[in-house]
């Protein structure tokens, strides 16, 4: 017989592997958090609040273009920096919506309470998903054709300006991204993303658009005029 020279599995060395880039996953999510909150004071003080129908389209292709950025250069010394500049202009898109929030008296209130119910919310996903049984992958296909449908539904709205739709996307998107979050945070939990940088700009996506969502609706429903 001939002796194989197949290395025996090691499950001990595989979950060390995911818990690290879990761990990593969420170090450099807390980083990201730094320039996109530079980006969105500098959005405020310099007035790039302006954008409004083609301008915020272009703003969503540089958007996407950076993205494939950070795609492109994630298993280079350049991802972390790319992804950081990503965040930086992310932060830069969130002016129109803080702009108009610190429109209100209570404006503070309502940023501070829309970065808890964020922080609320990756908790439990991320808690939910690092200790339920149940697997979440079959959500996926779901998930996309939802956030497709939410996109179209978000550009037709620039232009019609419905109320009524602008409302219901919001709370599509936060139902929508909660359920995203709950799935990419398991997916690296069992190992489906082995790539902290491409894991934490999953992550990153999600919880931008819930605490945008959130706090948009808190303004809607709480926020004050003098």
């Amino acid at each position: 017989m001939i002796p194989s020279i197949q290395r025996p599995y090691d499950a001990t060395g595989v979950r060390t592997a995911r818990h690290r880039v879990l761990r990593n996953t969420y170090w450099l999510l807390a980083l990201s958090m730094i320039p996109t909150v530079l980006g969105a004071v500098v959005g405020v003080q310099f007035g790039f609040h302006a954008l409004r129908g083609i301008g915020l389209l272009v703003a969503f292709a540089i958007a996407f273009g950076l993205i494939f950025a950070v795609e492109k250069t994630k298993n280079s010394a350049a991802g972390v920096p790319v992804l950081l500049g990503f965040t930086f202009f992310m932060g830069l898109l969130l002016t129109p919506v803080l702009s108009r929030t610190l429109g209100y008296s209570n404006g503070p209130a309502l940023i501070m309470g829309a970065f808890g119910g964020t922080a609320v919310v990756f908790a439990a996903m991320a808690t939910i998903a690092t200790v339920s049984k149940r697997d979440f992958s079959g959500m996926g296909s779901w998930l996309f054709a939802g956030t497709i449908v939410l996109l179209l539904a978000s550009v037709v709205n620039i232009w019609l300006q419905l109320p009524a739709l602008y409302l219901a996307t919001l709370v599509l998107c936060v139902g929508i991204f909660t359920a995203w979050l709950l799935f990419d945070v398991q997916r690296i939990v069992n190992g489906g993303e082995t790539n902290y940088i491409t894991a934490t700009l999953s992550v990153y996506l999600d919880v931008y658009n819930i605490f945008s969502a959130l706090l948009q609706l808190l303004g809607i429903g709480f926020g004050q005029r003098d």
